[in-house]
């Protein structure tokens, strides 16, 4: 069955089954630890092919990047416009739901009054009420010697603490290189890293802008910043998850 808006097909109802199975207490304690999980995958080898080729279809997206142009890496990348793919939105809104709880266990350890609504389309409706109404999901693409800088995805007042990113191709067979980056600006000590290599479809979830970790008077907020190392070879598509809107 083709979605309305054409491209990719309507799997909305077997996301919400793939990430309602997958197991969110060690996602959680994951992004707890380190800041980041890994999950298993969530599209479809399918789904990921039918993404890859809407990256050709202008009018599905709002704007295009090019990341030398602004110093930001070397690559490029398009944020999605409405209507989203249904894929996307069903990713979008279903992954919400269960990283909401986890956002808002953050904002209780740093004693934050700070709560995320239950559903994506009431924490939109904050991010409208902000002058944030562009949607943020993106597609990029990499080719030998791309690579992103460390960045982290704000767009306006309103950031939702964690995101994710899917990797639509084949890692070792359409590309090699191009690990994700995480990097931790730990108060008072060097910087810590990580490199973590992402299999088709496979989810990475990570914090957006910083987490809580105990330190010897509590919690503090670490930052973190993310990116993707040099591609060696090859063509590396990849979809960006952000759950909050840009003004």
């Amino acid at each position: 069955m083709q979605a309305s808006g054409g491209g990719v097909s309507d799997g909305r109802s077997m996301i919400e089954g793939r990430l309602n199975r997958l197991d969110w207490e060690t996602l959680e304690r994951s992004l707890w630890d380190w800041g980041w999980a890994k999950a298993p995958a969530v599209l479809t080898p399918d789904e990921c092919g039918e993404l890859i080729a809407l990256y050709s279809q202008e009018q599905r997206f709002r704007s295009r990047v090019d990341m030398a142009r602004y110093r930001f890496g070397v690559g490029e990348y398009k944020y999605f416009a409405e209507p989203l793919p249904p894929v996307v939105a069903a990713l979008r809104a279903h992954a919400y739901r269960h990283l909401g709880l986890v956002a808002n266990r953050w904002e209780e350890a740093l004693g934050k009054r700070r709560r995320y609504p239950d559903e994506l389309e009431k924490f939109l409706a904050e991010c409208a009420a902000r002058g944030q109404h562009k949607p943020t999901p993106l597609l990029l693409r990499y080719e030998p010697g791309g690579y992103n800088c460390l960045h982290q995805d704000l767009y306006g007042d309103i950031a939702f603490p964690l995101q994710l990113t899917c990797v639509l191709s084949r890692r070792g067979v359409d590309f090699t290189g191009g690990e994700s980056l995480l990097v931790e600006q730990r108060p008072r000590a060097q910087s810590r890293g990580d490199a973590v290599a992402v299999e088709q479809g496979e989810a990475l979830i990570f914090t957006t802008r910083d987490r809580p970790v105990r330190g010897a008077r509590g919690y503090h907020r670490v930052v973190t910043r993310h990116g993707v190392s040099r591609l060696l070879s090859g063509e590396r598509y990849s979809l960006g998850v952000i759950f909050h809107n840009a003004a």
